[in-house]
């Protein structure tokens, strides 16, 4: 004798029971952003032995494609782009920059570095930081805080 399959009971979406306590099963809740384009998108970067320096969130910020080309400048810990059409680096397909060496050396950037990067999309700007740079910054306007014995 055979029997007929009895067909699956699937409860409808709106149905489903809501588990209480476990983080993660209910809809996630929607963020605000702000109309328009951010005036500066802030990411991390590592400088490779190349002198490759990559962040897909602020590239994509500032819409630079392959092929486009940049105006690369230097100053102590500080390594500025922007894209012209006479600039002398080209952007590759993927999403980074290089930095060449003697501007690297000009600005005291190194392999291994990490560095922080702000891209200004309204100015077609992206620029590294070194992090001695950003906490000569930090430390110049907001004082570390001390811990209760006194000591730094």
């Amino acid at each position: 004798m055979t029997a007929r399959p009895v067909a699956p009971v699937i409860p409808a979406a709106s149905r489903r029971p809501r588990r209480q306590g476990n983080p993660g099963t209910g809809r996630p809740m929607p963020l605000a952003s702000p109309p328009g384009r951010p005036d500066v998108v802030y990411g991390f970067g590592r400088i490779d032995a190349s002198g490759r320096v990559a962040d897909r969130v602020t590239i994509a910020a500032l819409g630079w494609r392959g092929g486009d080309r940049l105006t690369l400048t230097a100053d102590a810990g500080v390594m500025i782009a922007r894209r012209e059409p006479g600039g002398m680096v080209t952007v590759p397909a993927r999403p980074y920059i290089v930095i060449p060496a003697a501007l690297r050396r000009r600005c005291g950037l190194r392999a291994g570095d990490r560095v922080l990067l702000a891209a200004v999309p309204g100015q077609d700007m992206l620029a590294a930081y070194t992090f001695a740079v950003v906490a000569q910054a930090l430390s110049a306007h907001v004082p570390f805080p001390r811990d209760e014995g006194g000591r730094s």
